[in-house]
């Protein structure tokens, strides 16, 4: 199948180097013989054991169980994780297949995520993808090329044709079940899909961990010329008059300015967003990845 309107594994195959480029330096981690471990639980903290209290130790981390079984009070202990994950969340709105420049939305979805999958490989994350279908599970987070083949395979059936039934809602739903705190989450989507979904759950996949929304845009919708246009699909002819002041309003209102809407609801939770034309690279964004990155390490 042709590229510009259906993804392909050798196509994703092929982004690894492009999002190796300028590879950042790997997170400092602790050894078996690093560091106590914390009393304190913070964003990417995991239970590792639990020991007698001690004064200072903050009550919030008692364990009660321990305590009442053992008749002495005890407090949890917790370590950093020693491998976050990295979310490939896919939006697969009918809107993203349709493409004027180079090649259609949802092709450029897939690039997008695959060099986040790269990425993530890069930095010693595990790996893992949600779309929200019944019919397809969750990707769980795994490590290695064992994380990035399965997240590269779904990318390329989830981006081949569009799913009626997708509901975006769902999917982040089934995310947040998911998700740990310090995770990085990157959301695939079209911004009407972004605008949809009520801002207090953005927040909170903002507060989960560092969320990166990636819109794929085509300068057709976004700038369109201003005269009629006949449009063709597999089964309906249409016809769009932007010659009207008018009509030209409610198309940019339509497209462009449902993107900025789209872009402020994100930042405005705590998210990084962007759009990205289907005639850029796949790899152009990852500044502000690797960025968020190097904050939470």
């Amino acid at each position: 199948m042709n590229d510009a309107i259906a993804p392909s594994l050798s196509m994703l195959l092929a982004l690894r180097g492009e999002a190796s480029v300028r590879r950042p330096p790997k997170r400092a981690r602790e050894g078996a013989s690093g560091a106590a471990l914390s009393p304190l639980r913070g964003r990417g903290m995991e239970y590792a054991e639990s020991r007698e209290y001690a004064i200072g130790d903050d009550a919030r981390h008692m364990d009660w169980r321990v305590t009442a079984r053992s008749g002495r009070p005890h407090t949890k202990l917790f370590q950093p994780e020693r491998e976050r994950a990295t979310w490939i969340v896919a939006d697969r709105a009918p809107a993203l297949y349709f493409g004027t420049r180079v090649r259609y939305k949802s092709v450029q979805a897939a690039r997008l995520g695959a060099s986040a999958a790269w990425s993530a490989l890069n930095d010693g994350d595990r790996i893992g993808a949600v779309c929200g279908s019944a019919s397809e599970p969750p990707r769980m987070p795994a490590s290695g090329m064992r994380g990035v083949l399965p997240v590269l395979e779904a990318l390329v059936r989830w981006y081949s044709q569009a799913d009626q039934a997708h509901s975006f809602e769902r999917t982040l739903l089934q995310l947040r079940r998911m998700a740990r705190p310090g995770s990085r989450i990157v959301v695939l989507a079209d911004p009407a899909s972004v605008v949809a979904i009520d801002v207090a759950q953005w927040r909170a996949l903002a507060k989960t961990g560092a969320l990166h929304v990636l819109m794929p845009s085509d300068a057709f919708e976004q700038s369109p010329p201003r005269r009629r246009l006949r449009f063709l699909s597999a089964d309906m002819r249409s016809e769009v008059d932007l010659g009207g002041a008018d009509a030209y309003r409610r198309w940019q209102a339509c497209f462009a300015g449902t993107l900025q809407q789209a872009l402020t609801v994100i930042r405005d939770a705590g998210g990084e967003a962007q759009a990205v034309a289907t005639e850029a690279s796949a790899s152009e964004w990852l500044t502000g990845f690797r960025a968020a990155q190097a904050e939470v390490a």
